[in-house]
C-alpha cells in the first residue's frame, strides 16, 4: 500500500508544496524528516564534490592526469568533511555546503608573517568573520 505525504509551506516567497510518494508506515513527519529530508541532504553531499572541488574537470586527454584530479578533489572533499566535524561544530557553518565554506573561510585576503617559530596570518579588520575563522583555527589547534 502506498500513501502519500504532502508538505505546503507559504512563505514571503510564495507557496512551497511537497509530496513524498511511500510505502513506510511511520508517522508522516518522522519519513518526511528523517527519510525524505536526509535523502536531500546526501544527494547534497554527493553534488559538493564536482560542484564545489571541480571533480568534473577532467578535461586531458590522458587518464593519469584526470585521475590526479579526481584524487586532489577527493582530498580537498576529506578535508573539508573533517573541517565540518571538527572545527566548526556548534556554528552556523556547521552543515553548510563547501561552496560556503571556501567563500567564508578560506578564500581570505590576508597577509602571510612566517619566521623560523610560527606563521602569522594578518587579517582584514573589516573581514566579517574573522571571529569564526579565529574559532576554527584554536578548534584545530586544540583538537
Amino acid at each position: 500500500m502506498r500513501r502519500i505525504i504532502a508538505k505546503i509551506e507559504v512563505t514571503h516567497q510564495g507557496r512551497n508544496p511537497r509530496f513524498v510518494v511511500t510505502n513506510l508506515t511511520q508517522a508522516a513527519g518522522e519519513v518526511y524528516d528523517e527519510c525524505y529530508c536526509a535523502r536531500g541532504d546526501m544527494e547534497n553531499r554527493i553534488k559538493e564534490q564536482p560542484l564545489g572541488l571541480f571533480a568534473d574537470r577532467t578535461s586531458c586527454h590522458h587518464w593519469w592526469p584526470n585521475q590526479f584530479r579526481l584524487l586532489l578533489s577527493s582530498l580537498a572533499y576529506t578535508l573539508m568533511d573533517a573541517l565540518r566535524r571538527l572545527a566548526l561544530q556548534g556554528t552556523d557553518l556547521a552543515r553548510a555546503q563547501v561552496t560556503t565554506l571556501r567563500l567564508k573561510l578560506l578564500k581570505v585576503g590576508a597577509i602571510i608573517l612566517r619566521n623560523t617559530r610560527r606563521i602569522r596570518f594578518l587579517l582584514s579588520s573589516s573581514y566579517p568573520y574573522q571571529t569564526l575563522f579565529r574559532q576554527v583555527v584554536h578548534q584545530l589547534n586544540s583538537g
